[in-house]
């Protein structure tokens, strides 16, 4: 029977994804683990791997076309298998779903016969938000005599790739995830226990708990986007690797192209990038002539005035970058402070600071110590809104708005008040280096009470940011210029950088954000105030 392949949830904020690439055509071979196609979410562009085998029947999201999850992505099923059903009844599958269905009494894991001794393992929850996990690697094989403690596997989150630990001792007699499969939060992932033990049916009989539910709330089928079966082949000089892999190549900086995979078809693991020896010859890539090159580089000759444009399909990060901004802006009321710092001996101290050794300290990390102290004495920049009531944080916890390729993200210093200037400094840099790779924990993005944004380093002066709630208030920072000022009646050389604090003004009023500007002030013109 022909199975429905839909637009999978590949990260917590997902709610729509766009084809990059079919990796296969209609009427083509589909193994269980061969590559689908390649999806855009808000992070990433992610591989898609088939649950099942059999023949590509239909595609219904061309390459380059966004849809919402559970959208009709695919159908594998027999070479020449009748799906005129699942295509026409689609539209009233949709109009089904939509009609509320009452509540299935809940399937309990009691009902499940599981052998004494016998553990089973569902993909774990590693964070608060996660809905669905990818097994990357499986570093034990059925079969493998498991201890407690032993790292089972490594499991891809939307924003990060985390070691999986057993908690139980025995053998492990089952595998229900391959790798680079995805599945949902629950799904069974392994089973473990004693050497030689029939698990005939648990697998099987775990995973009807939920469709138990499922089918007493008499599900429908996906709603299917009419499109072309058309689909784009992927081209000849592709590189098949895990994600796992590719990220491990970049952050060595190895050319994948170099290495020959192990994996099934070729593919690329992770143990070929961490085996690869950098010194060994490199493939050979097509011979370009200095006239082939010179033509690549050349930009397309465009007619004098001749309207062109070109469109770039929205990510799914600038999607919901897009949507969370415009929340903020159309639903707290933003006003704007600036003033004017003196950088003059900011600039001495920093210099002072860093000619200790293994110390480095940013201007920007200046700032950051400086507002969490300011926050102390202002606790009411350190809030957020509610219908009910305003909530006051005695805690501060910064966040770093971090540009990356896709976007924007901004990880947490937790509990910025209690740190020193270096440690501050050093904070800083791990999270910026991680969030640029996609190596943060999902809780290391979660949980700030008040945000820093500098564009001073790419010479901005002076600008606004949107509040990124459910804080109260962002500052931007701008750029240290060197200009005329004047000092005790003299005009002398001096260095001022603008501050603007973006604020909600159903939480701070207009006095209070200028009463936590002085205080920010005084600390960063005097910085010795902030070593006490």
């Amino acid at each position: 029977m022909a199975t429905v392949i839909t637009m999978p949830r590949l990260s917590d904020t997902m709610t729509e994804g766009t084809v990059a690439n079919w990796l296969k055509k209609v009427g083509d071979t589909i193994k269980e683990g061969d590559i689908l196609a390649e999806i855009e979410t808000d992070k990433a562009t992610m591989e898609f791997e088939s649950f099942n085998s059999g023949v590509l029947l239909h595609i219904g999201i061309e390459a380059g076309n966004s849809a919402p999850i559970d959208s009709l992505l695919a159908i594998i099923g027999k070479e020449g298998e009748d799906i005129s059903g699942l295509l026409s009844g689609a539209a009233q599958a949709a109009a089904a779903q939509a009609t509320p269905v009452a509540e299935a009494p809940a399937a309990t894991e009691a009902a499940v016969a599981i052998p004494a001794g016998v553990k089973v393992i569902t993909m774990p929850r590693l964070s608060d938000t996660m809905t669905t996990g990818t097994v990357a690697t499986w570093l034990k094989k059925v079969g493998d005599t498991v201890n407690e403690g032993d790292i089972l596997a490594e499991i891809e989150t939307d924003k990060a790739t985390m070691e999986f630990e057993s908690f139980n001792a025995g053998t492990l007699l089952f595998i229900g995830i391959q790798e680079g499969e995805s599945a949902p939060v629950d799904s069974v992932l392994a089973i473990i226990g004693p050497a030689g033990t029939d698990i005939t049916g648990v697998a099987e009989n775990f995973g009807k708990v939920e469709a138990q539910v499922a089918q007493s709330a008499e599900p429908v089928q996906a709603p299917v986007t009419a499109t072309s079966n058309v689909s784009t082949t992927p081209s000849n000089d592709r590189i098949f690797a895990s994600p796992l892999a590719k990220q491990i190549a970049k952050d060595k900086g190895i050319n994948l192209s170099q290495i020959n995979g192990t994996g099934e078809n070729g593919r690329i693991t992770k143990s070929d990038v961490e085996n690869h020896n950098a010194s060994a010859p490199a493939v050979a890539s097509p011979a370009v002539s200095h006239s082939e090159q010179t033509v690549a580089a050349a930009k397309p000759f465009v007619p004098a005035g001749e309207v062109v444009t070109e469109k770039i399909n929205n990510s799914q990060m600038r999607k919901i970058i897009a949507k969370r901004l415009a929340e903020s802006l159309f639903t707290a009321p933003h006003y704007n402070l600036t003033i004017e710092v003196s950088m003059d001996e900011a600039m001495k101290s920093r210099a002072m600071i860093n000619a200790v050794p293994d110390t480095k300290v940013s201007f920007n990390d200046m700032v950051i110590k400086a507002c969490a102290m300011a926050l102390k004495k202002h606790p009411k920049i350190n809030s957020q809104w509610n219908e009910e009531a305003i909530t006051i944080n005695h805690h501060v916890n910064i966040g770093v708005a971090v540009a990356v390729e896709d976007g924007l993200v901004v990880p947490v210093l937790r509990f910025t008040d209690a740190m020193s200037l270096s440690q501050i400094g050093a904070g800083v840099r791990d999270l910026a280096g991680r969030a640029k790779t996609k190596k943060l924990l999902p809780n290391e993005m979660e949980g700030s009470t008040f945000t820093v944004s500098n564009l001073g380093m790419f010479g901005i002066v002076e600008f606004n940011s949107i509040i990124n709630q459910p804080n109260s208030a962002i500052l931007s920072v701008g750029a240290i210029i060197e200009k005329p000022v004047v000092k005790n009646g003299q005009i002398v050389v001096g260095n001022t950088m603008m501050l603007s604090l973006a604020c909600d003004h159903r939480t701070i009023d207009g006095a209070t954000g200028a009463q936590f500007l002085q205080t920010l002030k005084l600390f960063i013109e005097n910085p010795v105030t902030m070593l006490a």
